[in-house]
């Protein structure tokens, strides 16, 4: 009589593998569709409050209360931090756009009141400066001691100035008549004026001329202004008391001095000195000028 059949160990064995082996994708497919379902569900949920920090009724309120509600309890909230610097460069933007409109309507408020007041807008054609050098002949260049006209002042006028445009002289839309420049229209301009004044010791010169020279001397320097009124009105006025040693070759000094003053038109504006002698009109050393400013 024969055993009965059954299965074999290594039947057995091999359904055991292959159970487990089902058994174990089973749970890897299952574990694989669970984490890609919280996965989609995480993604989804930060999109939209993602979104949420850009939009929503409160925005405006944020943007106009940004310098108010900064508090550190509320910066290592990343949606805040988004708000905030967009609030940032919003107001930055609206700034700079309100800046920009300002600037824009004052020009034009300029230009309504200049049309307002008679007077055209000032454009590079009409800008007004003048400077005038020394001129080397200084025999002509100086009006003569005793001027028969009572409208002098004090000193003597300086006539001959350099202005055409040789080294530095220029005239832009100024007149020169007789050493005086005629203001063309009514402002306020900087006037300037430097005179040189210089002494050196020459043989053939006369001994009374030298013992004058170096004797103490007030060097002064006169810008006057000349209008309707019947004496000219003094503007400037600059001076200093040298007196050169007898043992010194030469003696130099030079006077400046400027101002902002308010002319009209038709007005004349001159340089004055004293000791008429000792002044070089060395175009570098002694010079005269004027320029509008408003």
């Amino acid at each position: 009589m024969l055993p009965a059949s059954g299965p074999s160990p290594g039947q057995t064995c091999g359904a055991v593998v292959v159970a487990a082996v089902l058994l174990q994708s089973v749970c890897v497919a299952v574990t694989f569709l669970y984490f890609t379902n919280e996965l989609k569900q995480l993604r989804d949920t930060y999109s939209k409050s993602g979104i949420a920090c850009l939009t929503g009724e409160e925005i405006g309120d944020f943007i106009q209360n940004l310098d108010l509600i900064e508090s550190e309890d509320r910066e290592a909230d990343p949606c805040w931090q988004v708000k905030w610097h967009l609030g940032k460069l919003i107001k930055k933007m609206m700034s700079r756009s309100y800046e920009e409109k300002m600037s824009a309507v004052n020009a034009d408020r300029g230009l309504t009141l200049a049309h307002t007041d008679g007077q055209p807008p000032r454009s590079p054609v009409n800008r007004i400066a003048a400077h005038l050098t020394g001129n080397s002949n200084r025999r002509n260049s100086l009006s003569p001691r005793r001027d028969p006209s009572p409208r002098r002042g004090n000193g003597q006028k300086i006539n001959n100035w350099e202005s055409s445009r040789k080294g530095h002289s220029f005239l832009y839309n100024v007149e020169l008549r007789n050493g005086e420049l005629v203001v063309p229209q009514t402002g306020f301009y900087y006037i300037y004026s430097q005179t040189y004044f210089r002494f050196r010791e020459n043989e053939n010169e006369e001994s009374d001329l030298l013992a004058q020279i170096r004797n103490p001397k007030q060097l002064v320097q006169y810008v006057y202004k000349l209008t309707n009124y019947p004496e000219p009105i003094l503007l400037m006025k600059s001076a200093r008391t040298s007196c050169w040693s007898k043992k010194a070759e030469y003696g130099l000094y030079s006077i400046y001095q400027g101002g902002v003053f308010q002319l009209k038109r038709e007005d004349r504006i001159f340089v004055s000195v004293s000791n008429s002698d000792i002044v070089d009109m060395d175009k570098e050393a002694s010079f005269f000028g004027a320029f509008m400013i408003s």
